[in-house]
């Protein structure tokens, strides 16, 4: 006969299962086989086909499908797991590419600080610490800031962009602190427009901060400007 507390360890189990975020299966991992299954198949064959664009950004995979379903449920349904995996893909693509002969430090793009406080969380942040996790980079997340929060970018010209973004960030107090001696990597979840990253950039080049790139989770197959 099963013993009595064995088999409520079970039913318990059975029931506190996790479900995969994209099709709600239970599932074991972040995911179930089948939806990682789809994100993977969104991965670019050459994530470095973009590195020799301005500003050099290199992409884990498109935004589009299921990756772009992953990302929204990290960002919008409270999933802030989902940041764990997609930086260990990036971080094991980034290092398959070789496109570092230095050392780096990471910094994530900033959120407003009214922005972060609504949402609970910074995803960029998140998918950084992941992703320093597997590279070994170290993480710099207050190496920015963001002094202005904006309203969404998609749909606005490029000079609406460039107005919206003017004076978006300074350095943050690790950075004021002491100045990287390093090259800095940029990271965030997606990359549309490129005004955030650029904006981003001119405040570290002013500051005499060298900027190696900008790595990300997905970005549109197409380039953007």
């Amino acid at each position: 006969m099963l013993n009595p507390r064995l088999l409520l360890k079970e039913v318990c189990s059975l029931f506190l299962q996790a479900t995969c975020p994209l099709c709600e299966r239970p599932t074991l991992g972040e995911f179930c086989p089948t939806c990682e299954q789809q994100i993977q198949k969104c991965q670019f064959k050459n994530p470095a086909q973009f590195w020799q664009a301005q500003p050099a950004v290199f992409a884990w995979g498109a935004y589009q499908d299921a990756l772009k379903r992953t990302i929204a449920h990290l960002k919008y349904d409270n999933q802030p797991a989902l940041a764990e995996p997609l930086g260990q893909w990036l971080a094991q693509s980034w290092l398959a590419a070789d496109l570092s002969r230095s050392r780096l430090i990471v910094v994530p793009i900033p959120m407003h600080p009214t922005k972060q406080q609504q949402r609970g969380y910074n995803q960029a942040d998140l998918i950084a610490q992941s992703f320093c996790k597997f590279t070994g980079y170290p993480l710099r997340v207050r190496g920015l800031e963001r002094l202005r929060s904006t309203e969404a970018l998609f749909g606005q010209s490029a000079g609406q962009r460039s107005q919206s973004l003017a004076q978006a960030f300074g350095l943050g107090k690790e950075f004021r602190r002491d100045r990287p001696s390093a090259p800095v990597l940029l990271l965030d979840d997606i990359y549309t427009t490129g005004a955030t990253v650029r904006s981003a950039i001119q405040t570290l080049r002013q500051a005499g901060i060298t900027v190696h790139g900008v790595a990300v989770v997905a970005k549109p197959e197409r380039w953007k400007t």
